[in-house]
């Protein structure tokens, strides 16, 4: 699937939370309420536990918490974009 399917295809699912490696996917533009992108900074062999541990999260740990957010995943924390919101940081702790 091509980057250009793929906000019309979350569009259509009920709450998709989606995961990528891909940069060109973590753009304030592509926030809206329905669909949730979280792009994974990190190495593609890290991306599954990096993965496990934003699902963990206290801030983002159900569907509604997460909804209409792009979030950033680093080793260092979290970058989280919302539509009409101001830029948070989180981190790993707590």
């Amino acid at each position: 699937m091509e980057d250009p399917e793929l906000i019309p295809f979350l569009l259509k699912l009920r709450r998709p939370t989606f995961f990528t490696l891909d940069n060109d996917l973590h753009k304030r533009q592509y926030c809206h309420s329905r669909y949730c992108l979280v792009y994974l900074d990190v190495w593609q062999y890290e991306a599954a536990i990096f993965l496990r541990r934003f699902l963990h999260h206290h801030e983002f740990n159900t569907d509604a918490k997460r909804m209409g957010a792009i979030i950033r995943v680093t080793h260092t924390g979290l970058q989280v974009w919302r539509f009409h919101d101001v830029d948070k940081r989180f981190g790993w702790t707590g």
